[in-house]
Formats: C-alpha cells, sequence, structure tokens
C-alpha cells in the first residue's frame, strides 16, 4: 500500500507538472518542485480537513473546466463529431479499439484496486453516515467515466502535454486558464491525498511493525474484542492525540520529498500509475477480500499472499520487459497482474489451512462489530427517511 500511494503522489506531482511545463516553459524539475511546496503546504498544516476542503473547491474546478468549457469548445473548434471523423482513424471511435485483453486488464488494476485503496477509504471513513459514503462512492464513479475523455493534436511528442496544449492552443484566453487550472486542481487533490495515505499507512503500520510493536490493525482488533467482551477500552490522552497529529505532519513532509524526488525521475506518467496499480492489486486484492469473506483466512495467510503477488508481478513485468522489443512494453502487458493474482490467492489458501485459525474471539467481535454496522446503517436511512417525510409535511 505505502509503494501504491507514494507513486500514485509521484504520478500526480509529473501530472499537474506538465501544465507548468507548458504554461511557463519552465524545466520539468522545476514545475515538479514548485506544484509539490504548493500541495506540501496544506497538507502538511491542515491535514485532511484541509484536503477535504480543497477536494470540494477543486472538484468545482474541475467541473466547469472541463465539461462546461474545454470539451465543447474543442469539439467545436475540431470540427464537431464529422471533423474529428475526418481527422481520426476508425479505431479511435471504436469502444473496443483497445483490445478485450486491455480493457479486463484495466478493469482488473483500476477498478478492483480503487475498491482498495487507502487513498479512498480515508475518504470513506470521513463520511457522515454510511449512506452518504454509499452515494458518495457511486456518484465518484460515474464523474470518473465521464471525465476519461481524450484529445488528440499533432506534433505534441509528450502525451502528458496533450492536455494542456490544447488548453493554452485552442481554447480563448480566460478560458484555457480555468481548463489548465481544472486539470492542475484534479491532480493536486489527488496528490494530496495520497500523501496523508501513505503517511498513514508509514506511520501506522509499518513503523510499529519494524520495531516489534503493535500496529493500528492490531490495536483495532484487540479493542474490538475488549468491546465484545464489556472489558474497559483504552481512550488516547488528547495530548497524545495533538502528539499523534504533529507526528503525522512529518511523516507527510518527509513522504512528501520521497513523492517528489520520484516524480523527477519517472517521465511517463500512465507506465508510473500502471506499476503502481499492479501492485497494489497484485499484493493486496486477495488478502483484503479473503480477509472479509473467508472466515478460514489468517494473517499468516493474508501476509505471504502479499509477498507472492507482489513478487509476481514485478518479476513477471521484468522478465517480459527484458523479452520486449520496444520500451516499457513489459509495464503494460497483461500477463503481470494475473500472475500476481494466482500466486496471492494460492499461497493465501495454502498458507491459511496449515497455519491456526483466526481466534474465535476476534471472529465473534468481528461479527458484532459487522451487525452493529448494519443495523446502524438502517437506522440511518429510516431516520433520514423519516426528517425528509416531516419536512415535506411541514
Amino acid at each position: 500500500m505505502l509503494a501504491y500511494t507514494l507513486m500514485l503522489a509521484a504520478t500526480s506531482t509529473g501530472a499537474y507538472a506538465s501544465v507548468f511545463v507548458v504554461l511557463f516553459g519552465w524545466d520539468r524539475w522545476l514545475a515538479i518542485l514548485v506544484g509539490s511546496v504548493v500541495v506540501l503546504a496544506y497538507s502538511v498544516i491542515g491535514g485532511m480537513w484541509s484536503i477535504t476542503l480543497a477536494d470540494m473547491v477543486q472538484f468545482l474546478i474541475m467541473t466547469v473546466g472541463l465539461f462546461l468549457l474545454m470539451l465543447p469548445i474543442s469539439l467545436s473548434r475540431a470540427g464537431g463529431w464529422a471533423g474529428m471523423g475526418e481527422r481520426l482513424d476508425a479505431e479511435f471511435f471504436d469502444v473496443g479499439g483497445t483490445g478485450l485483453q486491455s480493457i479486463i486488464t484495466y478493469f482488473v488494476i483500476y477498478t478492483l484496486g480503487l475498491l482498495i485503496g487507502q487513498d479512498i477509504w480515508q475518504r470513506v471513513f470521513t463520511a457522515r453516515s454510511p449512506r452518504v459514503a454509499q452515494i458518495g462512492g457511486a456518484a465518484a464513479g460515474v464523474y470518473c467515466i465521464l471525465y476519461g475523455a481524450a484529445v488528440a493534436l499533432p506534433g505534441i511528442e509528450t502525451s502528458d502535454d496533450v492536455y494542456a496544449s490544447v488548453a493554452q492552443n485552442l481554447l480563448p484566453v480566460g478560458i484555457g486558464g480555468i481548463a489548465l487550472a481544472a486539470a492542475v486542481a484534479a491532480m493536486m487533490s489527488t496528490a494530496s491525498g495520497a500523501l496523508i495515505a501513505a503517511a498513514t499507512v508509514a506511520r501506522a503500520d509499518i513503523m510499529p511493525m519494524l520495531r516489534g510493536g503493535r500496529t493500528a490493525t492490531e490495536v483495532s482488533v484487540a479493542d474490538a474484542v475488549d468491546e465484545h467482551h464489556a472489558r474497559p477500552v483504552a481512550v488516547q490522552d488528547p495530548g497524545e492525540a495533538e502528539e499523534d497529529v504533529s507526528a503525522n505532519r512529518w511523516w507527510v513532509l518527509g513522504l512528501g520529498v520521497v513523492a517528489l524526488a520520484v516524480a523527477i525521475q519517472v517521465p511517463d506518467v500512465v507506465a508510473a500509475l500502471t506499476i503502481a496499480y499492479d501492485i497494489l492489486v497484485g499484493g493486496l486484492l486477495v488478502a483484503i477480500l479473503g480477509g472479509l469473506l473467508w472466515r478460514r483466512g489468517t494473517g499468516a495467510g493474508a501476509a505471504w499472499s502479499m509477498v507472492a503477488g507482489t513478487v509476481g508481478t514485478l518479476v513477471t513485468m521484468l522478465v517480459l520487459e527484458l523479452r520486449a522489443e520496444e520500451a516499457i512494453a513489459g509495464v503494460y502487458a497483461n500477463e503481470p497482474i494475473y500472475v500476481g493474482l494466482a500466486l496471492s490467492a494460492v499461497v493465501y489458501v495454502a498458507v491459511s489451512l496449515l497455519t491456526r485459525p483466526t481466534d474465535a474471539a476476534v471472529l465473534d467481535a468481528w461479527r458484532v462489530r459487522a451487525r452493529r454496522g448494519a443495523v446502524a446503517a438502517e437506522g440511518a436511512a429510516a431516520a433520514g427517511a423519516a426528517t425528509a417525510a416531516g419536512a415535506t409535511t411541514r
């Protein structure tokens, strides 16, 4: 998860830096440095709350800049669908033009990847109620589909520069600026959320594990068991909570510098993002779904499945890359993610069956929490319906 969130932050940084490259003519490293300073400033100072507020503003800018300005104006300047049909190959308009295998692979790594990404779940956990989380998640999925628009211009060597070049060369002054702001807003929103996610995983899970202490997951499990058995659950002191916030800020800053360095070294955003999602899905999908759906699964099975899936994905990608005639062909290949998922599934089942089952108290606590969550969701929905009915009556 840490590798995925860091790469996500790095690729998002490179994406919004491409706008500065086209707009100001800066060197790529300078564009990355300037943009990173802005993102790090509000992420470190304000944390998740500032990111949430910034996301709301950035969402409005994205919607206005892309759907209300850039898309209709660009389509008009291209001569409408008829004009595009004259300039582009028929394959451009074919929904399955990339091939069935590529479509399946993209579905696996991106759709399933979004279901298990820390950067997504941290937003889910900030929702006021389960119903809000459900509506927000469904709406975001539809919005992502609408956002997946492609534009083609001749004479552009770097594909990452297409969006900024269209905004600068085809759109009127002012409107083009709003469209560019929309692109920067979208990428900054992703980068800041990924940084918070990386810091959370590193500080709450990885460092305690390396030091031999209890990770956040283990603390949560212990609290669940205590709660189930009506034992007192430890409450964090306000002073300790403030220290945690301060420490998290340093983690965000440090990992932000790492992401900045990676962004400078990674020239192809799509290739880097594909690697990140391959690692995420190949290493974590089976373990997470297994933990949710298979009662016989164990922690050891999950841990070894993560290792097997990640190593299998990366090794297959490297082998295909060495055999390929074109650069980064192995990155875009379909086989790595399938090999990673297959190895992860086999190892998860085998190790889980060979190790002791999960403690019964933990499973009981899990069932109680799940049942309580379902009851709470039903209650929230009923309360919302009652409030709406009362407002209608009044």
